[in-house]
């Protein structure tokens, strides 16, 4: 396995992704996006690059706040993320110069690019969709569902996939209602997986505050991360 930083841009904005894949597979491959949570790039996001590597993708770990930019606290992500969530016209034009730059490596086939995001990132590969960008499926790991307002969508063509904790205080049963409409009314292939007994950001080893509706849940995390990999496999191969 190799990996390496790539630095890329938007508009002024200088972002730093992390690639990661098998050298010793010849040829162009698909490639997977995975965009962050609220905290920025990190170290579990480049592990996820990794261990998609390992399944024969080009594993691509988005940046979408800028080159070291990171949170190290509750109230610095909320900082950096706020922008985002305020002008999601900006956050599309963010994720689609991370696409771009993915389609143009030597080492993956712009035809099969699928994104994943946790958290933070699944609101952003929802949004990834929503902007109709000529990606083959997107999945999202106890994202935010809620829909951008006054941002026209364009026609979806990614297939998606929302795994998600039943008892996510930030995703309430009428959200993911909401979202089965909207994606269903857009002609979208869809499907929604909720965990019972699964709080937000199950997948993360480092959630440890039930009390804030945020707790890792192995047998959870295990059973999402085999739905990607069949959802994957559906959608680039």
């Amino acid at each position: 396995m190799k990996n390496r930083t790539i630095e890329y841009q938007d508009g002024d904005q200088t972002l730093e992704g992390f690639l990661a894949w098998d050298a010793g597979k010849e040829g162009k491959r698909p490639a997977v996006l995975v965009a962050h949570a609220w905290a920025g790039r990190g170290e579990f996001e480049c592990q996820v690059a990794e261990d998609l590597a390992a399944l024969g993708y080009a594993g691509f770990a988005l940046d979408n706040y800028g080159k070291g930019v990171l949170g190290y606290d509750n109230e610095e992500n909320a900082a950096l993320m706020s922008p985002f969530l305020a002008d999601r016209g900006l956050l599309r034009r963010r994720l689609l110069a991370g696409l771009h730059t993915v389609s143009q490596l030597d080492i993956v086939d712009p035809s099969r690019i699928a994104a994943i995001g946790y958290c933070f990132g699944g609101l952003c590969v929802l949004d990834l969709a929503r902007s109709g960008a000529a990606v083959n499926g997107v999945v999202s790991f106890h994202g935010l569902f809620n829909a951008p307002e006054n941002l026209p969508s364009a026609p979806i063509k990614a297939k998606v996939l929302a795994l998600h904790g039943h008892d996510d205080p930030m995703v309430p049963p009428a959200k993911v209602l909401e979202l089965e409409q909207e994606l269903t009314a857009a002609g979208v292939d869809w499907q929604i997986h909720a965990y019972g007994h699964t709080c937000h950001a199950f997948t993360n080893p480092a959630a440890a505050a039930p009390e804030q509706g945020m707790a890792y849940n192995p047998v959870s995390a295990r059973r999402a991360w085999l739905s990607m990999k069949n959802f994957l496999a559906e959608v680039l191969e």
